[in-house]
């Protein structure tokens, strides 16, 4: 019996697949062509440590999982950095002579020739481990942390700065070659590139009394990664500027600018904003990952009944589809996932944006630049001469734009667009306080979602929890205003009694914050008839109480309970983002 042979059959005597599972992905791995480990990996049937846990055993090796491991400078320098990343392999622990080493290719002999060489020369015994892609990558990081990385540039930059003093007297004009020096270049490029890493949003670089700080927004949140010595601030900001085209010597005005740059084989755009402040200037970054994968509606968290009156009102061919919410909740990227699902040959979809987040293939996306005119009013007035059938406007924010795009929806085209307001129902008055007519608004909207995001717990440090007794008899009255069929539809067995909440404790997977990644939570108003009535009546206000008694509908506040009961996300994140 052959070695992926072996590993099958273990998968199945340890009841990890089924042999239904296993024939079927054996019967799509002779058609892809595809190796079946990573077939029965995209079926989801199957955990990846699982898988390679299995693997060790079929080849008679022991496994280990070093996500959580910290190893110590003395453990890691056993193998060199440059031999780690060409291999593929790890020291993680040493005791007197001997040492552990993960490999992730049990065929790599190659690997242990160089580790076995290494060993030998420092009088060393070796035990290896087969270990995941997933675990050597995070292993491998504590190599070139943040902080190490900075420090040598410091080191570096400190050694230099005689040289570089020297330079500017010299050529005090040429400050754009100054900032270009190694060090500085280094510490920036390591700055972009540990945010880029760690699923930042954007970065902030800020001068504070004496020293700098640098923050990063993840998931939402601000996190001090980095304090910088106060001197090299300016040229911090300096090589910025000139990575984004911004002009040195304007250090009275704020100014804005663009990075493209590749990190780790991916395109990646940044936004530059300088900000003047008290003699000093602060940077703040939004990191624009354009390649990034556009997740479908579901995967974003969005569940019946507003999933269904979103999927529903999408096939329409004209009419107006509005997602609010303040700044930072997600709109944008709703609307993309319908976009995506929504984008087909035969129709021709344009967007204006500001900025472009995503590119996505077959759509005409356009990014507004208001210095030279071309805003979302003129924008559209442009697209509308463009024959398109579906317009994407990135945001409404005046009379005149909307306006125009509830004259777009009633001329045949289907619109979508964001609003800024805190519900679904807020849209309606924010629309009529723009002076638009109530009928026009009546027969031009077909949908209203308002949306926030909560942080996800991280799954590595989930663990159950207990919540104040105020905030648990809050909890569960609004259990019992949530209809108990939509409980069964996201297969949840709700016992009002014995209601399971959850947290993370924090590990090195999220930052020790607990969290990583994000949910939407959403309210969906399907404009029925019932409610094109009450926009219409300028005698009435439309209600929350309106709209549920027109159709089934759950409050954004109700939908984050549900959230919390499936295990996504804590209380605490939810009374973070609804009730602060």
């Amino acid at each position: 019996m052959n070695k992926q042979d072996k590993i099958l059959k273990l998968l199945v005597e340890e009841k990890l697949i089924s042999q239904e599972q296993l024939e079927e992905a054996e019967k799509t791995a002779e058609v892809t062509k595809k190796p079946i480990e990573d077939i029965l990996l995209k079926m989801n049937v199957v955990e990846y440590e699982d898988l390679v846990k299995i693997k060790a055993r079929a080849y008679n090796m022991l496994y280990e999982n070093l996500a959580d491991k910290r190893m110590t400078d003395r453990v890691l320098s056993v193998i060199p950095l440059e031999v780690a990343e060409n291999y593929k392999i790890i020291c993680f622990d040493k005791a007197g002579s001997k040492i552990k080493v993960g490999i992730t290719d049990p065929n790599n002999f190659k690997a242990m020739e160089a580790v076995n060489f290494l060993a030998k020369e420092e009088g060393l015994s070796v035990e290896y481990y087969l270990i995941s892609d997933i675990s050597f990558n995070i292993a491998f990081k504590q190599y070139k942390t943040l902080k190490k990385e900075i420090s040598t540039a410091l080191k570096t930059r400190s050694e230099e700065e005689a040289e570089e003093v020297e330079t500017k007297k010299k050529d005090d004009g040429n400050l754009e070659s100054i900032v270009k020096t190694a060090p500085v270049a280094k510490i920036v490029s390591v700055i972009i590139r540990h945010a880029f890493e760690g699923r930042a949003s954007d970065i902030h670089i800020e001068p504070m009394r004496n020293e700098t700080r640098v923050r990063y927004r993840i998931d939402g949140m601000l996190r001090t990664s980095l304090i910088l010595p106060k001197n090299v601030h300016n040229a911090i900001v300096g090589r910025i500027k000139v990575m984004a085209n911004l002009k040195l010597d304007e250090t009275r005005i704020p100014q804005d600018g663009r990075i493209r740059m590749v990190i780790n084989g991916k395109e990646v755009d940044l936004r530059v904003s300088t900000l003047p402040l008290l003699g000093e200037e602060k940077v703040v970054m939004r990191i624009l990952d354009t390649t990034k994968k556009i997740l479908a509606l579901k995967e974003l968290g969005f569940i019946s009944p507003g999933l269904e009156i979103i999927e529903r009102n999408i096939k329409k061919t004209d009419g107006m589809f509005l997602v609010t919410g303040p700044t930072g909740s997600g709109k944008s990227t709703t609307l993309f996932a319908i976009l995506n699902k929504i984008n087909k040959e035969e129709v021709n979809i344009s967007t204006l944006e500001d900025p472009v987040e995503y590119f996505v293939k077959g759509v005409n996306q356009s990014q507004v630049n208001p210095e030279i005119g071309f805003n979302f009013s003129s924008g559209l007035r442009s697209l509308l001469r463009q024959d398109p059938d579906i317009i994407m406007v990135g945001e409404i924010r005046d009379n005149e734009t909307a306006e125009l795009a509830i004259h777009a929806g009633l001329t045949g085209h289907f619109v979508l667009s964001t609003l800024h307001t805190n519900d679904a129902v807020g849209a309606i008055p924010r629309f009529l306080d723009m002076k638009v007519e109530p009928f026009l608004l009546a027969s031009t909207l077909n949908t209203v979602v308002a949306q926030r995001l909560l942080r996800k717990i991280c799954p590595h440090c989930k663990e159950e929890e207990k919540l104040p007794s105020d905030v648990l008899l809050e909890v569960k009255e609004e259990v019992k205003k949530i209809p108990p069929e939509l409980f069964k539809e996201v297969n949840l067995d709700i016992n009002p009694d014995k209601l399971v909440f959850y947290g993370g404790k924090g590990c090195s997977h999220c930052g020790n914050s607990g969290y990583s990644g994000r949910v939407v939570i959403a309210e969906v108003i399907d404009i029925t008839d019932g409610i094109k009535e009450i926009i219409m009546d300028e005698t009435r206000a439309l209600k929350v109480e309106d709209v549920i008694e027109d159709q089934k509908f759950i409050t954004m506040k109700q939908d984050s309970i549900i959230k919390v009961l499936l295990g996504l996300t804590s209380m605490e994140e939810v009374l973070r983002v609804l009730y602060d």
